[in-house]
């Protein structure tokens, strides 16, 4: 692929990160290392990648944990692998039982939100298929971590106390209590650089590696699971836990300009980044920083989310399949829509995610995406007593409209924000990438694609540049560094503009590619948190 590394046009002091024999792409120093560690002990990349998962539930439980979801796209031996390890509601939940605890939507925290947690099961799900070391030896990392402590890191230190401050103001029933016990013991969030452990996590940890993830699901742990449920009037009972384990699924892919963008099939939200590369590749983009660039690319994308949203969940429930969503008379249609002017489309308002992305390669061709999350930052709030198992609150997503694609049924997994993107041409792997946070995900999935495919930009140049997210009918939401004079001229053309005074709404990526012809790596990791590339 061509590119100059040395072109660096956004204020960044990193270049791309080369390596041979393996490399690992991840939010936090720590974790990356971990995978590296693995790397070295003999480990291939899907080891390093669950190492790093593992040790991500420690070293960043503002957006992770061990009760969240997860989602993978491995290459192995030349084909791509999709694991989707997003768990069901329980089958006692329904709309109606939910709306007689006296809730008109679902909620954002507490026990009614929480689902099976699929991130177990993804460990031991890559470690049976793909692994080469022992679950044992591939979760030592992170026990160490959880045991032994570790310093809080800048943006780490930054969403956790903000997660306390909230915290403390709205968690006040007893289900809620183990929160703060485990996460804020000495009665505050910890601070930037102070240590912290979790003991209960590292036992948690500990019990899944000598069960091969048995213990959460059809073990002592899922008992203690489905007991607090039940004791705090939750639906998640043992038997859900007891029925689950991770599927594997084949890729879902578009063609955008001689490059084949992979994503995994409906219920997650990758189809959306897909839609939006469709409608976009009838367009000519000969120049990046360009009003025209920016405006076909947002009202792509506000397209794109609209369907996806309105279509987007289980597969058996969509009222249009992935293959009509991804036709190019689909793309064209919603094409014809774009004009010189910012179009107003059906009113959405996304709310806002915390996820955690990963990616890893080795010097034998294996590359893996992979993403887990809570959801909402730390998720329902609901932490399980000295386990350091807090539950996400994925079940927030569903409908409690009987008549939408995506409404609340016993058993059924939602609409899912988290997806790992890969890329490829003719059959050959360029690499994993992926950018997590929330609904931003797609988005920039959408711009990191364009910003390498149309424009060339090394990996990290491609995670560097200013961001933009389209948040409902005519806004959008623009970076800091984003380029005033193109957000002036976006506004004359009727976008409602509006700068964000941070970096934190608009996601964190990695990105690996592999030189085919030499096997060198090439990374690159996200400068709006505490990424680190780890490689030898």
């Amino acid at each position: 692929m061509k590119m100059d590394h040395l072109y660096q046009p956004y204020p960044s002091i990193r270049n791309t990160a080369f390596a041979k024999k393996g490399m690992v792409a991840t939010s936090q120093p720590l974790a990356s290392q971990a995978g590296l560690e693995i790397l070295q002990k003999g480990g291939n990349a899907i080891d390093a990648a669950i190492a790093t998962a593992a040790v991500l539930t420690v070293v960043e439980p503002t957006s992770n944990g061990i009760g969240g979801d997860a989602f993978a796209l491995v290459w192995v031996k030349g084909k791509l692998h999709g694991l989707n390890a997003s768990g069901p509601s329980a089958k006692s939940i329904s709309i109606e039982a939910v709306k007689e605890k006296g809730h008109e939507k679902m909620p954002v925290h507490g026990v009614i939100p929480v689902t099976v947690p699929g991130v177990p099961s993804a460990w031991a799900e890559l470690s049976k298929r793909f692994g080469k070391l022992s679950l044992k030896e591939v979760l030592a990392p992170a026990i160490r971590y959880a045991e032994e402590g570790y310093p809080i890191s800048p943006v780490l230190g930054k969403y956790w106390g903000l997660a306390y401050k909230k915290f403390r103001e709205i968690f006040k029933s007893d289900e809620f209590k183990p929160w703060f016990d485990t996460f804020a013991p000495k009665g505050r969030a910890p601070l930037i650089g102070e240590m912290w452990s979790s003991p209960g996590h590292a036992s948690t940890l500990r019990s899944i590696a000598e069960t091969e993830g048995e213990s959460f699901y059809r073990g002592e742990l899922a008992g203690k699971i489905s007991s607090y449920m039940k004791a705090y009037g939750g639906f998640l009972s043992e038997e859900d836990l007891a029925d689950y384990r991770a599927e594997w699924v084949d890729p879902i892919s578009t063609s955008y300009r001689g490059y084949d963008v992979w994503e995994i099939p409906p219920n997650g939200q990758g189809l959306v980044a897909l839609m939006a590369l469709n409608i976009a590749k009838g367009f000519d983009f000969s120049e990046k920083e360009a009003v025209d660039t920016y405006h076909k690319q947002i009202e792509s994308m506000k397209l794109a989310f609209t369907d996806g949203k309105a279509f987007i969940t289980e597969d058996k429930d969509m009222p249009l399949s992935v293959d009509e969503l991804l036709s190019e008379q689909y793309a064209k249609d919603r094409r014809d829509l774009i004009g010189e002017e910012a179009i107003f489309p059906e009113n959405y308002e996304p709310p806002k995610g915390g996820t955690v992305y990963l990616a890893a390669a080795d010097d034998e061709g294996n590359m893996i995406s992979f993403i887990q999350s809570n959801y909402m930052g730390f998720g329902s709030g609901i932490v399980i007593p000295g386990t350091g198992i807090g539950l996400q609150n994925r079940g927030h997503d569903f409908s409690l409209d009987p008549e939408h694609p995506n409404a609340l049924k016993p058993g059924k997994k939602t609409y899912h924000t988290i997806i790992p993107g890969f890329l490829t041409k003719g059959n050959e792997a360029i690499g994993p990438f992926g950018v997590m946070g929330g609904y931003m995900q797609p988005q920039g999935h959408f711009q990191v694609m364009m910003n390498t495919i149309d424009f060339h930009l090394n990996p990290q140049a491609a995670l560097d540049a200013p961001r933009w997210q389209w948040m409902k009918e005519k806004q959008v939401l623009v970076e800091p560094g984003f380029p005033n004079y193109i957000a002036q001229a976006l506004a004359r053309k009727g976008h409602s503009i509006q700068v964000a005074t941070d970096h934190g709404a608009f996601g964190r990526g990695q990105i690996i590619w592999r030189n085919p012809e030499t096997g060198v790596l090439m990374g690159g990791t996200e400068s709006r948190t505490d990424g680190a590339i780890a490689a030898w």
